[in-house]
C-alpha cells in the first residue's frame, strides 16, 4: 500500500486540473470543429454540451492512467524528484519557457507569411479567449506534460533500458536523451489532428511547421524533466503559453 500511496496522490491532485482543463478544452474544439462534424457528433450523444462533457471525461481517464502509472515508472527509473521548486532549476526553467514563449510568438511572422490560413488565425489568437488561455495552461502545460513526459518518455526508458541496456545498474543517459527524442515527435505528431481542424487540410508546409515547432519545444521540456523533475517541465510547457500568447494580445 505504501508503494501506491505517492502515485495516488499525485494522480488525484491531477483530476481538477484534467476536469477544468479538458472542459475548455472541448470548449475550444468544439469552437473551431468542423461544422458537418460537429453536428455529426451532437447526433450520436444528443447535444454539444454532451459532446464536451465526454471530452472532458475523456481527458480525466487519460490523466488518471497515466499519471498513476508514470508515476510509478518514473520512480522505478529515478525520474520523480521532490515536487518542490529549486531557486537555481525555477530560474532555469522561467528562462526556457520564456525563450519557448518568445520563439513560438514569431511563428506568426515567420510560418505565417508563407501559410495564409495561419495569418488569419493569428488574428484570432490576439484576442483574449478565457476558454483557449485555460486550456492552454491546464490541459497543455499539466495534462499534456503528464501524458508525453511522466509516461510516455518514462516509458521508453524503462523499455529501452530493459531491452538494450540490462547490464547497466541504472538508465543510460543516452537512452534518456533518445526516449526525450521520441517522445517529443509523438507530442509534435499529436498536434497533426488539430493541424487538420484549423485548416481544413495538410501541407507539407504545415507538417514541417508542426513537428518543427512543437518537436523542439517537446525536447526543451523533455530535458527538464529528466534534469529537474516533471513539474519544471510543466511549469515550462505553461509559461510557453502565457508569453507566446500575451505577445500575440499585445501585437495583434
Amino acid at each position: 500500500m505504501t508503494k501506491i500511496r505517492k502515485p495516488l496522490i499525485f494522480t488525484l491532485c491531477l483530476i481538477p486540473a484534467a476536469a477544468v482543463g479538458g472542459w475548455f478544452m472541448a470548449q475550444m474544439s468544439t469552437a473551431s470543429a468542423d461544422k458537418a462534424a460537429l453536428e455529426a457528433a451532437i447526433q450520436q450523444v444528443g447535444s454539444k454540451e454532451m459532446v464536451m462533457l465526454i471530452t472532458m471525461i475523456q481527458t480525466v481517464v487519460y490523466a488518471v492512467i497515466c499519471g498513476f502509472f508514470g508515476y510509478l515508472v518514473a520512480d522505478k527509473i529515478g525520474l520523480i524528484r521532490p515536487f518542490r521548486f529549486d531557486k537555481k532549476n525555477t530560474l532555469i526553467t522561467l528562462l526556457a519557457g520564456a525563450l519557448c514563449g518568445i520563439v513560438l510568438s514569431a511563428d506568426a511572422f515567420s510560418f505565417a507569411k508563407w501559410i495564409p490560413e495561419l495569418a488569419d488565425s493569428y488574428v484570432a489568437s490576439g484576442r483574449f479567449d478565457a476558454p483557449t488561455w485555460i486550456a492552454s495552461v491546464l490541459y497543455g502545460g499539466v495534462i499534456e506534460e503528464v501524458m508525453l513526459r511522466l509516461f510516455f518518455m518514462s516509458l521508453l526508458a524503462l523499455i529501452g533500458w530493459k531491452l538494450f541496456c540490462r547490464k547497466e545498474n541504472a538508465v543510460p543517459e543516452k537512452m534518456l536523451v533518445f526516449s526525450n527524442i521520441i517522445a517529443a515527435a509523438l507530442f509534435a505528431a499529436g498536434h497533426l489532428p488539430a493541424t487538420i481542424q484549423t485548416f481544413g487540410h495538410l501541407t507539407p508546409m504545415l507538417i514541417c511547421r508542426c513537428f518543427l515547432m512543437n518537436g523542439a519545444f517537446g525536447i526543451v521540456f523533455g530535458r527538464l524533466y529528466r534534469k529537474y523533475g516533471i513539474q519544471y517541465a510543466m511549469l515550462a510547457h505553461i509559461l510557453t503559453h502565457i508569453i507566446s500568447r500575451t505577445i500575440w494580445l499585445i501585437i495583434f
